[in-house]
């Protein structure tokens, strides 16, 4: 009989990485769900239908990750990144799924001068990073089988940095881009793998899963461009003249480099370099689609 795995937020660009890994694999079926066929956000809706399904595992990589948007409508990202990932806790604590939920470098302050690790002490700055901290808190709260993936710089299918970087080379002969924030562009094959190292254990807890290795993202458009033999200069320029040009009214970490510790303290894992990750994705074809 076939494990079921039930997939929120499935169109995103991780939903969808993880559905089409899974769907590939014998033995196990997904069941991909994203706002249309289940709202997380309401309690009884979640338990009744994960019940029905009776997964053996939950896979949330449902959030609002519109950062700025967060600043202003503070209760929407409450209850989609918090009240969804405690609604899901609640619902696999019943069924005795195993519930993965991926969070985020926004947790932490991002004034950092080394690598975080799952035992650094928390505290976001900016109301994504709180919402989604308190997401991680009600998922270690209700649930007793679960594992939470901070990831960060996330690339694949859909809408992304990468993408937008290349659009904006079509149009213009040099482009902008910020040098002095810095962190560990991962796609979303890296971090499936690591849900995949994860899922059938029982190494429950606080994990990061990120790329190895460090970059601004004008670096990383440095190697976008490079790759792809786009002839656009990159502008490396600092935050404060980035927002002078265009106002955010979420303040971004400055530092933003997650050290996947618990990773490499626990399993034999180790999760792809950034620049092997984004080459396989320019040579996959993944910005073209």
């Amino acid at each position: 009989m076939a494990k079921k795995l039930l997939v929120t937020g499935a169109n995103g660009q991780l939903g969808r990485e993880i559905s089409n890994m899974y769907d590939a694999m014998d033995g196990i079926e997904v069941v991909r769900t994203d706002v249309g066929e289940l709202d997380i956000t309401d309690v009884d809706a979640t338990v009744k239908m994960i019940k029905e399904v009776n997964p053996y595992a939950i896979i949330n990589c449902a959030a609002y990750t519109a950062v700025d948007k967060c600043e202003t409508e503070a209760d929407l990202a409450y209850k989609i990144n918090a009240i969804g990932p405690r609604n899901l806790s609640i619902a696999s604590s019943e069924t005795g799924a195993k519930l993965v939920h991926v969070s985020t470098d926004y947790v932490f302050p991002g004034d950092g001068t080394k690598p975080y690790t799952e035992f650094d002490a928390t505290s976001p700055n900016s109301m994504y990073g709180t919402t989604k901290l308190a997401g991680e808190n009600f998922v270690k709260e209700f649930s007793d089988k679960h594992f939470i993936i901070r990831t960060a710089w996330l690339y694949g299918d859909g809408k992304n940095f990468v993408k937008t970087m290349l659009n904006l080379a079509k149009n213009y002969p040099e482009v902008n881009v910020v040098g002095d924030q810095i962190g560990s562009p991962t796609s979303t094959k890296v971090l499936a793998d690591i849900i995949e190292t994860l899922l059938w254990t029982d190494n429950y807890g606080l994990f990061h899963g990120t790329c190895e290795g460090i970059c601004s993202w004008a670096d990383f458009t440095d190697e976008i461009f490079r790759l792809t033999k786009t002839e656009t200069k990159v502008n490396h320029i600092t935050t404060e003249e980035y927002q002078k040009m265009f106002p955010a009214s979420a303040k971004r970490p400055a530092y933003s480099v997650l050290e996947n510790y618990m990773l490499k303290l626990t399993t034999d894992h180790v999760a792809a370099e950034w620049h092997d990750a984004i080459a396989q994705y320019i040579k996959e074809g993944w910005h073209l689609k």
